[in-house]
Formats: C-alpha cells, structure tokens, sequence
C-alpha cells in the first residue's frame, strides 16, 4: 500500500519555441523532470509531512515514478498573463485527510491565482469536516469561519505565474510531489 508520509511544493516557468519544450523546461525549473510523473487527485494523507523542496527531493531517485498533483497552463499569445496554482488545506486533527487543489488561470495575478486555488482546497476540506459556510461570503470570511470553528489548521498555496512572449510557448507549472 503507497501512503505518502512527506509532501513538497514546488513551482516553475518554460519558454520555448515548442508547446512540449516549453513544458519540460518548466518541470526542469521546478526540479521535477528527471521523474516519471503520474497525476492524482487531491488528498493529502494523515500526518503527512509538508517539507521543503531541497529535502524532499534528495529523497528521490532520477527516473523514479512520483505520484504528484500537477497544474499546468501555456499560452503561444503575446502578452497573456497565466498562472498555476497548487492549493492547500490542512486540518487541525493530523489524523484526518487534508486537501489539494490545482487551478490554471489566465488574466488573474499571482494573488488572486494563489487566493482562489487555497479556497477551493479549503472549501473541500470544510465539507468533509462538516464545517459549516455561506459561499455566498468573501473567501477571506470564509477562511475565518473556518479557522474559528477550530478544524482547519493551515491554508496556503504555492503559484506561479508569466506572461506570454512573442514566438514562443510560455509553460507555468506548480506542484504537489508526495513521497513514500
């Protein structure tokens, strides 16, 4: 059984003439290309460790399969603005699951990238916990609510952003990488 018991973010951007390229650069910026990466949803496991990129990846070998939650966005338009954003909910009680959430943007900041990317993570964990919410309310009044009600810990996100360039693919990618 794979559970994953340490967790790291991690971000980056890829400029290259070709689509798939600029992909790949984007992971290299990221330090991820030299795994084999396979996308999963969105569960952070009970008492799973978030730690910096730096140790999480000296516990990885090159080529190895990494179960990770990926966004990815491109853009070839001159000018575009895009964003990928990996968000995080994590609950008081360690022993429950937590939350991830990716979100691709285009026009949108990095804050307001980040912002909504760390609500929908929260708002996922908020309805298993039975927290209770108007989504009707600010998302930072939300976050309160929640935080009051003494069950969601810790919100944050990891984003990054760019802007399209003229004759070439523009990659942002940002990352969840779980490890055994």
């Amino acid at each position: 059984m794979y559970v994953a018991k340490k967790m790291f973010l991690t971000k980056g951007v890829g400029l290259h003439k070709e689509k798939l390229v600029s992909f790949e650069m984007a992971l290299r910026n990221a330090h991820i290309a030299s795994y084999n990466i396979v996308r999963v949803s969105s569960i952070i496991p009970p008492h799973c460790e978030l730690v910096p990129v730096r140790k999480g990846i000296k516990e990885l070998a090159p080529g190895q399969i990494i179960f990770t939650v990926l966004a990815d966005t491109a853009t070839n338009e001159r000018h575009r603005l895009i964003g990928s954003s990996i968000g995080v909910a994590i609950p008081r009680d360690r022993g429950n699951i937590g939350y991830l959430s990716e979100h691709h943007s285009y026009g949108d900041d990095e804050k307001t990238t980040g912002d909504y990317a760390e609500d929908i993570a929260a708002l996922m964990l908020a309805t298993i916990l039975g927290a209770e919410f108007d989504v009707e309310q600010s998302y930072n009044k939300r976050l309160d609510q929640w935080k009051l009600s003494d069950q969601i810990v810790k919100t944050l996100n990891i984003t990054q952003t760019a802007i399209g360039k003229t004759g070439f693919w523009t990659t942002v990618v940002a990352a969840a990488v779980l490890i055994p």
